[in-house]
């Protein structure tokens, strides 16, 4: 069986966890802080897992991860 390519832009953008949780960190943080909520700031600040119909997904994206 050939090897299998990792998808680079998924690399850079999700963890497995060792429980084998999608860990990856929220949109919206980049750019026009000014004008977003300090609440939604700061709740944008931590980490969060993907849902479990998105999981499977990405795993397939991350072959040896």
């Amino acid at each position: 069986m050939p090897k299998l390519k990792t998808h680079s832009a998924s690399k850079k953008r999700f963890r497995i966890t060792a429980n084998g949780k999608v860990k990856m960190t929220h949109a919206f943080r980049r750019h026009r802080l000014v004008t977003k909520d300090r609440k939604v700031k700061k709740q944008h600040r931590e980490s969060l897992y993907a849902a479990d119909a998105n999981s499977a997904t990405v795993r397939k994206m991350l072959p040896y991860v």
